[in-house]
């Protein structure tokens, strides 16, 4: 006999949109997981892993924010690997991976969806 734990996603607030200042991280802990949040405009926030992939080290809120083409990017501020925002998906070295988390805006309030 086996017994499947289901995993349920929930969505958690974080702060509101103003307290975060456009092109700049900040770091949200929720539950166990530190999380960068990276407002980019109005409405376009993104949430990821604030450790890096490759060091371990808790810096992504910290990192550079910009772009390859139309894509949102952020580069690690210590060896400067650079992520995909929304896939997490490292454009320098295909063995990393940041991880995402997918964000709404609720009544001027950033939620980021956590599986549980």
């Amino acid at each position: 006999m086996s017994l499947t734990m289901e995993r349920t996603a929930t969505w958690e607030p974080t702060c509101g949109v103003d307290d975060l200042e456009p092109g700049w991280g900040e770091v949200a802990l929720l539950g166990r997981a530190q999380v960068a949040l990276l407002r980019l405009d109005e409405e376009e926030v993104y949430a990821v892993d604030h450790h890096d992939p490759h060091t371990g080290a808790p810096v992504m809120a910290r990192g550079i924010v910009g772009s390859r083409g139309d894509r949102p990017t952020i580069a690690s501020p210590l060896h400067k690997e650079v992520y995909d925002l929304g896939t997490g998906e490292c454009f320098t070295d295909g063995a990393l991976a940041l991880r995402t988390y997918r964000t709404r805006i609720v009544g001027g309030m950033i939620e980021v969806e956590l599986e549980r």
